[in-house]
């Protein structure tokens, strides 16, 4: 990535912003998962264990060093100064009166915001506490993330990669199911009713279809089971090749 385009991915992305992260094991791997998202702009509030830290160099698998310098403060105001939205994480009850959004509707609106002009920032709390009421005052919405209520606890690579992927799919146009064919091309009908035809044929032939009151309902089946798997053209044609490899043996065994 060039530092013109990492530039681009910053502005046209949320920052994400870690408060005292305790770990530097815990930065490196949110800095992965950012990078695995499309965002690159990650900035540390007071990271326990300072900054450069070699443990989170090792963690982000190489994300750090394709990404803009880590942008290190001193308080979350300052960190989130230059933005004009701001979202903040949390499982708890805040008793505040502050909008709660989900992660996926967070993404659409950050996405919006961003469309219009706007910078976004999402926050994080320390690893075992999260972030404080203080901090917390600072966003102008809260993010929670409905999970087993019995257990909601998520590690601090793990919330930044739930967040992340959501605002990649809200843009992502990546179809919901497809089917690769490697050079081939669905088969027509008019093959599969060749090939139904052929297949019916020998069925007759063997015996399978003997039952003439059952005959009907039995095709209608394998019509259906083969019209299911959307074979492809190359596919009819080896059904094609293992029917008749099929009766050729037959043959000699029924002339002995």
């Amino acid at each position: 990535m060039t530092a013109k385009r990492q530039g681009e991915a910053s502005a046209a992305a949320p920052a994400i912003i870690l408060v005292t992260p305790q770990l530097g094991e815990n930065i490196g791997a949110a800095a992965r998962a950012m990078l695995n998202c499309g965002l690159t702009d990650l900035r540390l509030v007071n990271p326990r264990d300072g900054w450069p830290n070699l443990a989170a160099d090792r963690a982000a698998v190489g994300a750090l060093e394709l990404m803009p310098p880590v942008k290190v403060f001193d308080s979350v105001g300052a960190a989130v100064a230059d933005l004009t939205s701001v979202y903040a994480t949390t499982a708890r009850d805040r008793k505040m009166v502050k909008p709660i959004v989900t992660a996926r509707q967070a993404a659409l609106e950050c996405r919006a915001h961003i469309a219009g002009g706007g910078k976004v920032g999402i926050l994080f709390g320390p690893e075992r506490t999260g972030l404080l009421s203080d901090d917390v005052t600072l966003a102008n919405k809260l993010i929670t993330v409905p999970l087993n209520p019995d257990f909601t606890s998520l590690n601090l690579g793990q919330a930044v990669l739930l967040l992340g992927y959501e605002w990649f799919q809200a843009g992502d146009a990546t179809p919901a199911a497809q089917m690769p064919l490697n050079g081939t091309v669905p088969a027509t009908n008019e093959e599969l009713m060749n090939f139904f035809a052929h297949l019916e044929r020998e069925l007759d032939e063997c015996g399978f279809l003997r039952n003439l009151e059952a005959r009907p309902s039995m095709v209608r089946n394998l019509r259906n089971m083969f019209q299911r798997a959307e074979l492809t053209e190359q596919e009819v044609r080896t059904l094609h090749g293992m029917i008749k490899e099929l009766t050729t043996l037959r043959a000699p065994r029924r002339r002995g």
